[in-house]
């Protein structure tokens, strides 16, 4: 699975975001080009451990975990639920947003394997290699969702 933590994956993702524009329409799900980018951030936020939403423990985490983060195969789910905390910023500016999300992706730690990382509220206590490709999937399926 594609990590965040591999350069070459996360400069894909800073190109991708250069090319997004606020006003692109969405494939799918409710969301608009400047609230998905103000989600990004409370999610990269939430991966620093800077915030930390309430858990909310999904049933047969054991086999989900695995599979949602790491299961290429298997597509990210749309309109998949989501922790308030992560929806409740505003966006600002466009391109005030949009730079604060490049910064985060750009400047994420790598953690090192065994490292003391955040918890994840659906899928509990994750690896530095769970939250490289956790983070890199979830990036990658919104920006799918903008066309980029």
């Amino acid at each position: 699975m594609p990590s965040l933590y591999e350069p070459a994956r996360r400069q894909e993702l800073l190109d991708r975001l250069a090319r997004l524009q606020p006003d692109r329409p969405p494939k799918w799900g409710r969301f608009s080009a400047p609230k998905m980018v103000t989600h990004l951030i409370e999610s990269m936020r939430m991966a620093r451990g800077e915030i930390t939403p309430g858990a909310r423990t999904l049933p047969l985490t054991f086999l989900l975990r695995p599979l949602l983060i790491h299961a290429r195969w298997i597509p990210w789910p749309r309109g998949a639920p989501t922790a308030p905390e992560l929806l409740k910023r505003t966006p600002d500016s466009w391109q005030a947003d949009l730079a604060t999300l490049r910064d985060l992706v750009a400047t994420h730690p790598v953690y090192d394997e065994g490292a003391q990382v955040p918890t994840h509220p659906a899928f509990g206590r994750m690896s530095s290699r769970d939250w490289g490709a956790l983070i890199y999937r979830h990036v990658d399926h919104h920006l799918t969702q903008f066309h980029c």
